[in-house]
């Protein structure tokens, strides 16, 4: 298994240094990467279709030789090209063509053979495919069967330019056949034989080169399983490790928190108050918290956050809060300062010219002492004086609560006695940074904040490391948005939902994909537009543009105008994805809605419907994929965030989903939690199992999953290693 896990991919026959770093675009370092470079689909190539027997609106694959090819400019859009062939075999011909791909007529020459994959269309009388999947077949090669490539179910990847699929195919058996004989088996007997798997070196030669589709299945459960296993077992180390850690045992003063909670100008739903009592008796035991919190987007996780401080504050500890975004960070800011001056017979703002409202200070009573507690707001755009006052309160201890953006993970950065960290929007920090902030205190409780929810099966079985506590309601008197969608040709109806709002007295957004016109994409930029929105659409009403490129006191001055209803309209790109919270704000136009991801739409869609008004989001798209009308489609359907989720799972697949960047572990490259829930509860049964029985997996028969482990969690060596 070392020799399999460690071979760099240039070692293998017919790659040298040069060729080495074209495969590392698609992630293959080395040779167990390669191995483990799976299929995205299959094709039968035991017998191709006859383009007489081409049936229309199926996928289908054809073996065809080139009769005739050209290239034109398209009607519509200028500097727009398309490539046409016409392929034909001994019973028809079927047209075939490219969008917007000029580069491919180099590699046409008449006469040759083509295998194709694609949708069966008919246009004018005519058959055709439109941007198909093809392969060359050489001369020598269109004149004999080849084991590889004819004849069987043929393995078809992911390839970047310099790589073919039939480079690919041929280097990928040189692998197995050199490497497999080398390789163990990470996964012990006992596992693989009460649950019916397959061995390591049948499942990897049948997931390539399927005999048959039985096999191809069975090597298909296998992998997946393995893939969840080693993630469950990592987490399963991990929890174990985090439970021989002591903590802090807060003392909470439940009246201190209750008198706060009768202070707020809105009732806590049922679902909030019992997370807080969660997140209060984890805090209360002197083991480390480590929670995660899930809530729809305005669901009312800030508040959650907001007590959570509190508890750690009245017992002399600090608390901290990073946000994402510096528009977030100050938002949480103003809202938990002015929650917090409620309690307060008197609030003391420090606003002198060098540190204007960077911290907050208001006496609370607790029991019966006054005490001070200061607020401090931290971000990179602070001038360094600033920031040098800021981090020497903070190692002082005067700052109790420090709310910042990836700021606070600045060296120095100390703190006196950190109890509390919380973390929001946790999919937007890579895996190092949201590491970062705890190990700035001596084992502090973690509060992990998410507004992108997974249905709470699935979660308990990702985040098997944390504990999970979900508000799944709404607060009272919010009315559904309503959502609409219309196409391109028709979006002045979507502005007249926009102008009926304002005249009424209320704001809107228009968001656009990017800053900047894109003639690449065929798309319109926010700056661009908000001038053309300016001088026609809405000439009557006040605009500004938002952007992430603006400097940090421009983004600030256009939202505090916006809040001050000084602008009717906000012009924006997705810097609104997580953020801003106006009440006054009932409808949002999003154009060019087929560039964006449907949580990301969702999350959008969350930045209305703050207040008691009815709201509206539009979305203009001419969805032009199939997945895109999936979200257009999943959008108009659900409002629910957890319904949501599920559906972007479905249409983006597990590995874009559960990449490592949200999930903060793993790498999916073939299971799929949503439709092999059966197969996730059983291997997180046999990691749990497992590790309970060899917490430091030192057994004979686990040492080569410990190996694996170690390569595959980089810094799980500590939990592994015993001692």
């Amino acid at each position: 298994m070392k020799t399999l896990l460690n071979t760099p991919i240039r070692y293998l026959k017919g790659i040298g240094p040069k060729r080495a770093k074209i495969f590392t675009k698609l992630g293959i370092n080395t040779v167990e990467d390669i191995l483990y470079y799976f299929p995205r689909r299959y094709e039968d190539r035991r017998k191709f279709s006859r383009i007489c027997e081409l049936k229309e609106n199926q996928i289908q694959t054809i073996k065809a030789q080139i009769l005739s090819k050209g290239e034109q400019q398209s009607f519509y859009r200028q500097n727009f090209r398309i490539v046409k062939l016409t392929v034909g075999d001994n019973t028809g011909k079927i047209n075939c063509v490219w969008f917007n791909q000029p580069y491919l007529k180099q590699y046409f020459k008449l006469g040759s053979t083509l295998i194709l994959y694609g949708k069966i269309e008919r246009y004018a009388g005519l058959l055709q495919i439109n941007n198909p999947e093809f392969e060359i077949v050489c001369e020598e090669e269109a004149n004999k069967e080849e084991s590889l490539n004819i004849g069987r179910f043929v393995p078809v990847y992911t390839v970047t330019k310099g790589i073919t699929q039939r480079y690919l195919r041929v280097l990928i058996k040189s692998g197995l056949d050199e490497y497999l004989p080398k390789a163990g088996d990470c996964l012990p007997y006992d596992i693989r034989a009460r649950n019916n798997l397959l061995n390591l070196s049948m499942s990897l030669i049948n997931i390539h080169f399927p005999e048959n589709l039985d096999l191809q299945a069975k090597a298909y459960e296998r992998l997946s399983f393995e893939e969840f296993f080693s993630f469950q077992a990592a987490l399963a180390l991990r929890k174990l490790k985090k439970k021989e850690k002591l903590g802090i045992a807060h003392q909470i003063n439940a009246s201190l928190l209750n008198n706060f909670i009768a202070s707020l100008p809105f009732k806590l739903t049922a679902s909030q108050e019992k997370v807080i009592d969660e997140i209060k008796t984890d805090m209360v035991k002197p083991l480390g918290m480590q929670r995660l919190l899930q809530g729809d987007v305005g669901s009312g996780k800030t508040i959650v956050a907001t007590i959570a401080s509190m508890a750690a504050l009245q017992g002399g500890y600090q608390a901290v809060f990073m946000a994402p975004t510096e528009i977030l960070a100050k938002q949480h800011y103003e809202k938990i300062s002015s929650q917090l001056s409620v309690l307060s017979p008197s609030t003391t703002l420090r606003a002198d010219d060098e540190r204007p409202l960077t911290t907050l200070e208001t006496n609370q009573t607790i029991g019966s002492q006054q005490k001070i507690i200061k607020i401090g707001l931290l971000t990179s755009s602070l001038k360094n004086k600033e920031k040098e006052r800021q981090y020497q309160e903070i190692k002082e201890g005067s700052i109790g609560l420090l709310i910042g953006t990836h700021a606070l993970l600045e060296e120095d950065v100390k703190f006196k006695n950190l109890g509390l960290v919380i973390i929001d929007e946790q999919h937007k920090f890579g895996v190092g940074q949201r590491s970062l902030l705890p190990k700035k205190g001596v084992n502090p409780d973690v509060l992990i904040m998410t507004a992108t929810p997974i249905p709470r099966t699935l979660a308990i079985t990702l985040y098997g490391d944390l504990d999970l506590s979900i508000i799944n309601e709404l607060p009272a008197g919010r009315l559904p948005i309503k959502t609409l969608h219309f196409k391109q040709k028709d979006k002045a109806e979507a502005y007249n939902i926009a102008k009926e709002q304002l005249k009424i007295g209320k704001q809107a957004y228009v968001i656009y994909p990017v800053i900047e016109e894109s003639y690449v994409l065929d798309i319109a930029g926010a700056k661009k537009m908000s001038q053309e929105l300016k001088s026609g659409e809405f000439k009557e009403f006040g605009l500004g543009l938002i952007h992430g490129r603006l400097k940090q006191e421009e983004q600030d001055e256009i939202i505090l105008k916006f809040k001050n209803k000084e602008l009717d309209i906000l012009v924006s790109t997705t810097i609104l994805e997580v953020g801003i919270d106006i009440p006054g704000v009932t409808c949002m136009i999003i154009e060019n809605a087929e560039r964006f991801g449907l949580s990301q739409l969702h999350q959008l869609r969350g930045r209305i419907g703050r207040g008691k008004d009815e709201s509206f989001c539009v979305l203009i798209s001419d969805d032009l994929t199939p997945e895109a009308e999936a979200r257009t489609k999943a959008m108009l359907k659900y409002s629910d965030g957890f319904r949501i989720a599920e559906e972007d799972l479905k249409i983006r697949g597990p590995g874009e989903f559960f990449g490592s960047r949200q999930s903060g572990l793993w790498e999916l490259k073939i299971g799929n939690p949503l439709t092999q829930m059966h197969l996730l509860k059983r291997a997180r049964e046999e990691a749990i199992k497992l590790v309970s029985l060899d917490p430091h997996l030192t057994a004979r028969q686990n040492i080569l999953l410990k190996q694996r482990l170690i390569q595959r969690f980089p810094g799980y060596e500590s939990l592994i290693s015993a001692g």
